[in-house]
Formats: structure tokens, C-alpha cells, sequence
């Protein structure tokens, strides 16, 4: 049975206010710019007018992804076209067993079923691209499904015949404005007085509320 993390979003502000989701970007194995998308974005008017909750589901299932570009990823542009996704598993801690490991095919493109990885950071997945030649470019990272949808969440340039680990962070920020979901942002900038939902330290539920004044209230509630 899926576990879904939930964000609930009450806006405060006298006037309709548009809110985007965004992750923290995973750690990723070789020291690539790693690079963000919009998870989702949507309008929210005054709770007390509208008595209206903007909710954000994110379910709890880790997944590896693979997208097909024309063009390096630009923040305002989607970040590619053509993707595929597979459910994965995280290499453990203690060394044991998990279905952590997939690979790339790139015509078709598609994710092989994951299997046990040899020497995948604990708490990572790991990604093997066969080779290829530019121009083309390949975006490999961490997926999440949000409200249904998955969508590249954060990722790395793929190299040839490469393997990437990626060691996804429960963490994701709300911030005021307007990305499309797939669109490419600027992290940093984008994080600046966001508000914070952290679910590593197990919660499941976090409601955010965006005061008169402008400031983020955020309250773990389960």
C-alpha cells in the first residue's frame, strides 16, 4: 500500500497568490551541476474568503528517471521531452540486498527493471546510460510521483557508458510564483524565504501557511 507525504498550503494574504513545490536537490555521485524542476504550481485565494487548502501529495516510492533533451537544461525551460520512470529501491545501509540498480536503453528509451547493485552508496539508487554521441543529451535523476503525475524532480547530465548514483533528500520547499511542473529553476534563489516541509525526521503531513505579512508558518502533524 503507498504512503503519500502531504503538504497543505492555507493562504493568509488578502490576495490570490500562485505557489510552486520544489524538492532539494539529491546528492549525486561524480560532481555534476545538479539541476531542479517544478513539481507542481497552482493559485490559492484568501482561506477566509474562499475557505479553500491548496493540498500537495508526494508518494513515498522512490523513482529513477531518464529524459531526453534537445538543449542543456536552462531555468524557465522544460527540462526535456521524452522520459521514462521506474519504482526503485534505495541501497541499504548495513549492506544488505535491494533492488537499487536500473538501466538506460535510449532507442527506445525506457529504464530496465531494477535490480541488486554491486557498491551503490547506501541510501542512493544507481543509473547505468549506455554509450552515446553528442549532441545528445540525457538527464537521469530522481522522479517523484506528485498528485498522480510523476516528474523529474532533480537531476544530473548523463555521461556515456557512465554509472550516476543519486541519494534522494525528504525535503521539499513553497514558495510564491509561478513554474510550470517539469520547468527548470534556480534552486538556490527559488529557496530563499521558501517555506520549509522536512520529512526526514518521519512526518507525513505538514501544513504551511502563508501569514498577512508575507512570513511562512509550518506545523509537522503527523
Amino acid at each position: 500500500m503507498s504512503t503519500f507525504l502531504t503538504i497543505n498550503v492555507k493562504n493568509l494574504e488578502r490576495q490570490t497568490q500562485n505557489f510552486y513545490f520544489f524538492q532539494q536537490p539529491s546528492i549525486y555521485s561524480g560532481g555534476q551541476q545538479v539541476y531542479s524542476n517544478s513539481l507542481y504550481s497552482q493559485a490559492l485565494g484568501n482561506y477566509n474568503d474562499t475557505g479553500a487548502i491548496l493540498t500537495f501529495q508526494i508518494n513515498m516510492q522512490y523513482y529513477a528517471g531518464i529524459q531526453q533533451s534537445n538543449q542543456p537544461p536552462a531555468v524557465g525551460q522544460s527540462s526535456g521531452f521524452a522520459s521514462a520512470s521506474r519504482a526503485i529501491d534505495l541501497a541499504p545501509a548495513n549492506g544488505g540486498s535491494a533492488n537499487d540498480w536500473t538501466t538506460a536503453t535510449l532507442n527506445p528509451l525506457g529504464l530496465s527493471a531494477p535490480t541488486a547493485g554491486v557498491g551503490v552508496q547506501p541510501g542512493a539508487f544507481r543509473i547505468t546510460t549506455p554509450s552515446f554521441s553528442p549532441p545528445a543529451i540525457y538527464n537521469v535523476g530522481s522522479a517523484v510521483q506528485v498528485n498522480g503525475g510523476i516528474v523529474l524532480s532533480n537531476f544530473v547530465e548523463a555521461n556515456p557508458a557512465s554509472n550516476t548514483d543519486c541519494q534522494p533528500i525528504l525535503k521539499y520547499y513553497v514558495q510564491t510564483g509561478q513554474y510550470t511542473p517539469g520547468t527548470v529553476m534556480n534552486f538556490t534563489q527559488s529557496s530563499i524565504n521558501a517555506a520549509t516541509a522536512d520529512f526526514t525526521g518521519g512526518y507525513t503531513t505538514i501544513n504551511v501557511t502563508l501569514n498577512p505579512d508575507g512570513t511562512w508558518m509550518t506545523q509537522p502533524v503527523g
